[in-house]
């Protein structure tokens, strides 16, 4: 009776507006219109006696299929049913059942109908359990045998860091907006506690009402019909509107006491790997993994995700023809219906040997801003790719246009960093500017794509201070195209090169090197790659501050930047100009 009332009403799947494949169109598919009939709430027994609940999505058509594992921390209750929520990265389960896939849908210990008590996120245990469940699905009388991975953020996240393990029935994996070092890509972002990005995270999604929801299926699927029907079109964009204004009514809400706890050890006591409860993730185990995968990472992220993207790419020892890079459009979507006709597509291929033109799509793909099409690439960075310097040279008063230059420049520019939140004087802008500007007009065109960096001769009349640097485009027309984020702690500065990677300059932030006033200091940053094309007469912008809310971006424009708790200290900090102030791109020869 249960399982008849679960699939009284189908889930309406959604319109897939949303970017789902990189510059190509599939020539066939493995499978067409095969239906989708739940099996809700599975118990998936694992270590302790405990069991998980997974609600499982398998075709109409008997069969036995491939199973897409979804493995995550969030209550899954709302998933299917449309909803606009943060956590909904799992995309539509007719949409992969229908072409020949079953779908299981795990939450991990701890989390609203799974038994057991949760560990901290991300934990050996959740990988203990995630290994078992990708048995599990192998076993199970509808599957072939056959296990892939799908899913973002967490979802993506989970995937490498199973895969390492090599579970046999893992074949592949797709996986969207990763991070492969938790210390310095979530917790501590560029040596500054990534405060925001955790109020939210926490808040929307480990209340004690997300622990107690339940909602039967039938209910699920009927939301469904109300929020992919014609009047999405509506509430969608109104939505997105507000999107900054619902996270922060997301941001004031209580955890349950263990999230709580997670969060006052990653604020307080995570001031380096050691004392901080996270583990350190898979990165430097990335050489264990060698079946095929996709990695995509939208270019609108900055402080979450993004690093880990270049990281599995570059170290996974799976054979360069059998793993792809996507470095996709600034786009933002609630919930989260992205990429999934790409993964199916990368599915056939790899499990099916389907002839639908994956094989020829090449290794990287990524948008061109300012042309906005992907480009393709052998690797990333781009092997013909030249580097290009351009040194920062004064353009006189600190508040004016300073310069772009391919000579070094001379003596040196000041602004104010002032403590996010604080009050100021009216008028303190027109007195103490808080933020540097220099720009370069391309004479020709110019096509950057690679590794974004910026080297400073930097000192501050404080001990410490907050750096944000931000590279965008100013079109000929005037309009501003952002490319590109970067931040460091100046007393975080010390290098940790063994965990460089090609697009990432790493430091060891678990060392404090108090700055000494008025004293320069040598410096060295990643900022987040953002390929663009210029043409003559576009300028490149450089602006450098110390607060991330005076150079980001809003989240309805496609970009997800959450502010940072920085700098410490009202200060005066000063860039000194010369051989060692400058930025560093990638140039792609063009034709």
């Amino acid at each position: 009776m249960g399982a008849w009332l679960d699939n009284l009403i189908p889930i309406k799947a959604p319109e897939l507006r949303h970017e789902q494949l990189a510059g190509w169109q599939p020539t066939r598919s493995a499978a067409q219109g095969l239906g989708c009939r739940l099996l809700a709430d599975q118990r998936i027994e694992v270590a302790g006696g405990v069991t998980l609940s997974a609600d499982v999505y398998v075709p109409r058509a008997p069969g036995r299929y491939p199973a897409i594992v979804q493995f995550a921390a969030y209550t899954r209750e709302l998933h299917t049913a449309g909803m606009p929520t943060g956590s909904n990265e799992i995309g539509s389960p007719p949409v992969f059942t229908g072409r020949g896939y079953g779908q299981v849908v795990v939450m991990r210990r701890g989390m609203g109908r799974s038994g057991g008590e949760q560990a901290v996120f991300l934990s050996p245990e959740d990988v203990d359990d995630h290994e078992r469940c990708i048995a599990w699905a192998a076993s199970q009388p509808w599957c072939d045998g056959r296990v892939v991975l799908f899913g973002t953020s967490y979802y993506g996240m989970s995937q490498p860091l199973v895969a390492v393990r090599r579970p046999p029935a893992l074949k592949a994996f797709f996986c969207n907006e990763i991070c492969t070092d938790y210390f310095r890509h979530l917790v501590q972002f560029g040596g500054v506690p990534n405060l925001y990005f955790c109020n939210l995270w926490m808040g929307a999604n480990f209340t004690r009402a997300m622990y107690d929801l339940r909602v039967p299926p039938v209910v699920r699927a009927l939301l469904s019909h109300v929020t992919n029907s014609p009047l999405k079109r509506l509430w969608q964009p109104f939505m997105m509107k507000r999107v900054d204004a619902i996270y922060r009514a997301f941001m004031a809400k209580t955890p349950v006491k263990a999230v709580r706890e997670m969060y006052a050890n990653w604020m307080l006591d995570s001031k380096s790997r050691e004392t901080c409860s996270l583990q350190s993730g898979p990165t430097g185990q990335l050489g264990a993994i060698e079946i095929p995968f996709v990695v995509v990472q939208n270019l609108g992220y900055f402080n979450l995700h993004q690093f880990g993207t270049y990281d599995l790419f570059q170290n996974a020892a799976t054979p360069t023809d059998r793993k792809w890079m996507i470095l996709a459009p600034p786009r933002y979507e609630l919930p989260v219906y992205a990429w999934q006709l790409e993964a199916l597509a990368f599915f056939d291929h790899v499990l099916h040997g389907t002839d639908n033109g994956y094989a020829a799509q090449p290794p990287v793909r990524y948008w061109l801003e300012g042309e906005d099409l992907f480009a393709g690439a052998a690797d990333f960075p781009v092997p013909e790719a030249m580097e290009r310097r351009f040194y920062l040279a004064s353009g006189g008063q600190d508040a004016a246009t300073h310069r772009l230059a391919e000579e070094p420049g001379e003596g040196e520019n000041r602004w104010a960093a002032v403590p996010l939140g604080l009050p100021v004087l009216g008028g303190f802008d027109e007195v103490a500017n808080q933020r540097l500007t220099y720009e370069m007009t391309a004479e020709r065109p110019m096509r950057l794509a690679g590794p974004v960096s910026l080297t400073l001769s930097f000192s501050s009349n404080e001990i410490d201070s907050h750096l944000v640097a931000r590279l965008g485009r100013v079109a000929r027309d005037g309009s501003y195209h952002l490319l590109s984020l970067g931040a460091m702690s100046p007393a975080r500065r010390r290098r940790d090169p063994a965990r460089d990677t090609a697009c990432e300059i790493v430091h060891d932030t678990s060392v404090r090197e108090p700055l000494q006033p008025g004293v320069p200091v040598p410096l060295t940053f990643s900022l987040t790659p953002g390929p663009t094309q210029l043409q003559p007469g576009d300028r490149l912008r450089l602006d450098v501050a110390s607060r991330l809310d005076l150079l980001r971006s809003d989240v309805s424009h496609g970009y997800v930047h959450f502010d940072m708790p920085g700098p410490p200290y009202f200060a005066r900090n000063t860039l000194h100009y010369g051989a060692g102030t400058y930025l560093k791109v990638a140039e792609v020869p063009t034709t």
